[in-house]
């Protein structure tokens, strides 16, 4: 054990000195007020002897505890951080039922996420960086209302969706110094801008920037293939999902694939006050008890 201020240790020779002007204190003067004679108690000297130490010792545990006593903490688990970007698709087929639900499930997402750091984009025919990537998750969920493909411009109308990813790629790449980084793709449509193996180029472009894409296909028809290839170069996935149930459990899904991963920081040092409060608390208790009877009277 450690102290952050050792000096202050310096202070319990006052403690000290007052307990040897108790121990070194010769009997008081006898004042039989009754007129009898009284047996000699030697025990009940010492009893009202440590009561009165009692005091003394309570100063001693609190300079201790101002010194600041430390410990080394055994090592702990730390979480690695993953950085997330979610690719939202803010096109007009969007709208309604799909993009609350698609909300829904990103609100639900981030929050059992908390620790890791989470950008959002918004794409259609162009796209929109509308948060950087951050560990503030509450801006990613305050977020949503005003991703409402309702509110978009005409022109975020069509779906890009390589345009996006490669966007996507680019702040990532700038914003993510250290961690894990996924793309998560929320979309209910095709993309003709993967057609002719762009697709293929887009997921090789992620590949070298360390990136895992995620896409949750929020429509009844099939996942395009470009897209479904596209995600599985990367690592990752492709998934339906037609109702909240089962985009709840995609994200589930996902959450299991890339789980939150920790790593031991070592020992460091740490409070150690435990002990002397729980000490101190005795003590209190102690000269409680005394000050109820078992003390020197004033007369």
């Amino acid at each position: 054990m450690t102290f952050l201020h050792p000096w202050v240790l310096l202070l319990l020779a006052v403690p000290v000195l007052l307990l040897w002007s108790i121990v070194a204190r010769g009997a008081g003067a006898v004042l039989p007020f009754d007129h009898q004679a009284h047996t000699k108690r030697r025990w009940l000297r010492w009893v009202l002897g440590v009561f009165e130490v009692v005091p003394l010792l309570l100063l001693a545990v609190a300079l201790v505890m101002m010194a600041g006593p430390q410990t080394m903490k055994k090592p702990k688990a730390e979480r690695l951080l993953t950085n997330i970007q979610i690719a939202l698709d803010v096109s007009g087929s969007m709208s309604g039922p799909r993009y609350r639900m698609a909300s829904k499930a990103i609100v639900d997402f981030t929050s059992a996420r908390e620790g890791d750091a989470f950008g959002l984009t918004m794409f259609g025919s162009h796209q929109i960086r509308w948060i950087p990537l951050t560990r503030d998750l509450a801006a990613i969920r305050n977020a949503m209302p005003f991703a409402d493909p309702e509110h978009q411009p005409m022109h975020m109308s069509g779906t890009a969706i390589a345009a996006a990813l490669r966007f996507c790629r680019a702040n990532m790449e700038a914003e993510a110094t250290e961690g894990d980084r996924l793309i998560l793709m929320v979309s209910d449509g095709a993309s003709s801008d993967l057609d002719g193996g762009e697709n293929e180029k887009v997921a090789q472009e992620l590949k070298e920037a360390g990136i895992t894409l995620y896409h949750v296909h929020v429509a009844e028809d099939n996942i395009p293939s470009e897209v479904v290839d596209m995600a599985s170069a990367t690592g990752g996935g492709a998934f339906t999902a037609t109702d909240a149930e089962s985009l709840r459990q995609v994200f589930r899904h996902i959450d299991k694939m890339k789980p939150a991963k920790f790593t031991s920081t070592g020992t460091i040092p740490m409070d150690h006050f435990r002990p002397f409060a729980i000490l101190a608390l005795a003590l209190a208790g102690l000269h409680t008890l005394g000050l109820l009877g078992a003390r020197y009277t004033p007369w």
